[in-house]
């Protein structure tokens, strides 16, 4: 009985350290927003705040919400969200919208960071 409890924890001890990857990789998109975004922009429909809501920004072209002021910067930018464009954004707006009023916003240096950000707007914005 022992040999066996012991032979199926090796067969499931992989399954169970990927189910706990996957679940930190859900953590981190949610962690993430809540660090680097969440001080100004929302994920909820509507729920404009000092940023505009991030709901279902992926295919949105940049500064067209309406009811939201943006700056003349973001709403004269000739950009659709998507992957491409939101990892730049993410990692240097300044090189993608100068002129925008994201201050002090920085950036997201890390290339996997970013990707798990992006991956929590698009879950959220379906």
């Amino acid at each position: 009985m022992v040999v066996h409890a012991g032979m199926l924890t090796l067969v499931c001890a992989p399954a169970l350290a990927q189910d706990a990857a996957k679940a930190t990789e859900r953590e981190a998109g949610p962690l993430l927003f809540n660090n680097a975004c969440r001080t100004c922009h929302t994920t909820k429909d509507g729920d404009n705040r000092l940023g505009p809501h991030l709901y279902g920004i992926i295919g949105r072209k940049a500064g067209s919400l309406p009811n939201y002021g943006y700056s003349a910067a973001m709403a004269g930018a000739d950009i659709k969200w998507d992957r491409g464009t939101l990892d730049r954004f993410i990692a240097d707006p300044d090189a993608v919208v100068p002129g925008h009023a994201m201050r002090p916003y920085g950036g997201v240096r890390s290339a996997q960071d970013r990707a798990r950000l992006i991956a929590f707007l698009e879950a959220v914005g379906r």
